[in-house]
């Protein structure tokens, strides 16, 4: 049985290199178990020179993108893309127009909507990341309706969580609607993740793979399964 009633062809777009995997890699490795299709798109790397750490306090964009490609082969997805490898575009989303995102996503960049023309679209959940914001904003536009017979739009579109939603105002809090059973997907998320070692942080860390697997066990626990992702759905049309 599929995951999500059918094959589904799946675009996720993540804000970063790693919040893919954090949010959904469980996901991706199931949907791709049962046949469907999934793509990647994430909007932005850069240097940085990350605060209050002492591993790899500075991380090449380089280094992203080479992290990004071993997590993709690592999940098998059917195709990936970096749009901005660009430390004068990185963590300053929020300063582009909100216009030009939402054209890249819909028809500018290689894995558009326009060109894939997805079934389901997995956006990341608002977060006090600027960037997380403005690719959920711009996404959550190009997934809005349209008539058929003009522009057919997507039948499933979510959001999914990331370990940082625990600092959020009450207002932004994830509240999820939506469960998928990944018992059988658990280690391909945390093999994917590992591939992150300039993100992955120590065991009291909520970026950590221990913590990364506790909230999978917990999220399974609420829904009475060994291990599971949640969602929110913004739309499910049946």
């Amino acid at each position: 049985m599929h995951c999500f009633g059918t094959k589904q062809r799946c675009l996720v777009l993540a804000p970063h290199p790693d919040d893919e995997t954090f949010g959904c890699a469980g996901t991706i490795a199931r949907l791709k178990k049962e046949g469907s299709e999934v793509y990647v798109i994430a909007v932005s790397a850069g240097d940085v020179q990350h605060y209050n750490v002492k591993k790899y306090s500075f991380v090449s964009g380089k280094t992203r993108h080479v992290e990004f490609e071993a997590a993709m082969k690592t999940l098998g997805v059917d195709d990936h893309e970096l749009i901005f490898n660009d430390s004068e575009v990185h963590l300053k989303l929020d300063a582009m127009p909100i216009k030009e995102l939402i054209s890249l996503f819909e028809k500018d960049c290689r894995l558009s909507i326009d060109r894939l023309k997805p079934t389901m679209i997995i956006l990341p959940a608002i977060s006090y990341n600027q960037d997380h914001e403005a690719v959920f904003r711009a996404g959550f536009v190009a997934c809005r309706p349209h008539l058929p017979d003009v522009k057919p739009f997507q039948k499933i579109v979510l959001s999914c969580e990331y370990p940082a939603l625990s600092w959020s105002l009450e207002r932004e809090k994830f509240h999820p609607n939506l469960y998928v059973d990944i018992t059988d997907h658990i280690g391909a998320k945390l093999k994917a993740l590992s591939c992150y070692k300039s993100q992955v942080r120590s065991k009291i860390h909520h970026c950590s793979l221990e913590n990364v697997e506790w909230i999978a066990r917990v999220r399974g626990r609420e829904v009475s399964v060994e291990a599971a992702e949640a969602f929110m759905v913004h739309r499910f049309l049946v």
